[in-house]
């Protein structure tokens, strides 16, 4: 024990005189946090529509009206030329193209079939779905409001309507943050402890540190035991902040265990470390390292679930995910924090988050040669 105290004096010493990476450990996480938890939603807002109106009447300035009105929607220009609305299109000016014919408003006026056109920038297929969905909404609300005819005969023929009531549970407001800052924390957290962890054996063997260390009588489980304390006590920090920012300052609802949260931030810690560490005993330069854990961490990010449901994903990939430690825990938090979820709704995956940290840790200590 009075060795790894040493060790780990050293250790620290090193972080905190290297006045390069505090700002990264302590500072760039949180403005990272509160900058993705804005930045990376999938809610549309600001969908810019070109309006080419060749009916120009008070139906077609309704319904443009209630565009207007929508927070999702901006209508940029009203025209009459389709040829220049897509010209637009072309350019990326716009989202997506609204097209009323000549007889709009008399069709809507004798109550017989009406059209609008929809044009829409289908370059990003997930977000032109959501430009569709959205403003088809908007127009089957003006049709409810122009047919109160229908209103009525649904009231008066009840008995053969199946009347439906839901809610959202877990997230009644549909906000996209308290689904992803969850995420987005994991992300933070493993992004600090994997590189930094991943640099810090190489580090020594770069500065030249490494042979006296060598040449001393410090077993590799000690060496490696006090290159991963330090990082794992600034993980534990770092989730730390999180969770007051997410709480306190996202007003995100915490339903579940903050010591749960902790117990499987620690199992998940000891597995990214012992991944980093593996990867620092493996190369011969920080960039080496570097190049090799960014491999690993866009792999495991794409994969994890954070921005794209797993169970979108190809059967092949839903199977190699099993090898993903960040998607057990984005799903674990996430359960934690919004479901309350307790001990045995997460153990199958803390379970298998547990052979992960064992697996790496017992693999980073005997891949680590003393010997210089």
């Amino acid at each position: 024990m009075r060795i790894l105290k040493y060790l780990l004096q050293k250790e620290f010493l090193q972080i905190f005189r290297n006045k390069s990476m505090l700002p990264i450990i302590f500072v760039m996480p949180i403005l990272q946090l509160c900058i993705l938890s804005f930045a990376a939603t999938y809610d549309m807002k600001n969908t810019n529509i070109y309006v080419v109106d060749k009916d120009l009447s008070n139906q077609s300035r309704e319904l443009i009206s209630k565009f207007n009105g929508s927070p999702f929607f901006t209508v940029k220009e009203i025209g009459f030329s389709e040829e220049a609305a897509e010209k637009e299109l072309f350019k990326d000016h716009i989202d997506a193209i609204l097209v009323f014919n000549e007889d709009f408003g008399k069709s809507v006026d004798l109550n017989t079939q009406a059209s609008v056109q929809i044009l829409v920038n289908a370059i990003n297929a997930s977000s032109a779905g959501l430009y569709n969905a959205y403003i088809t909404s908007v127009i089957k609300d003006y049709n409810l409001s122009i047919t109160p005819n229908f209103a009525e005969l649904s009231q008066g023929n009840q008995h053969n309507i199946v009347n439906s009531t839901y809610s959202h549970q877990f997230n009644p407001e549909m906000k996209y943050i308290p689904y992803m800052l969850p995420g987005l924390l994991v992300l933070l957290v493993t992004v600090i402890s994997l590189f930094l962890s991943a640099m810090n054996v190489v580090r020594e063997k770069e500065i030249g540190t490494i042979e006296q260390i060598n040449v001393t009588p410090i077993r590799k489980s000690q060496f490696l035991l006090a290159k991963l304390i330090p990082f794992l006590i600034i993980g534990f920090f770092e989730l730390g902040i999180g969770l007051l920012v997410a709480t306190f300052g996202f007003q995100i609802p915490f339903l579940g265990s903050v010591w749960l949260i902790y117990l499987v931030a620690f199992v998940y810690l000891i597995a990214i470390l012992g991944l980093g560490l593996f990867i620092s005993t493996q190369t011969d330069t920080q960039q080496q390292a570097m190049f090799i854990a960014w491999f690993f961490m866009v792999i495991f990010l794409l994969m994890s679930g954070l921005f794209t449901p797993i169970e979108s994903m190809p059967e092949w990939g839903q199977k190699l995910n099993i090898l993903n430690p960040i998607a057990y825990f984005i799903k674990i938090i996430r359960m934690i924090m919004l479901k309350g979820s307790g001990f045995f709704d997460i153990l199958k995956e803390l379970g298998i988050l547990s052979i992960f940290a064992i697996s790496s840790i017992t693999i980073a200590v005997r891949m680590h040669k003393k010997i210089a």
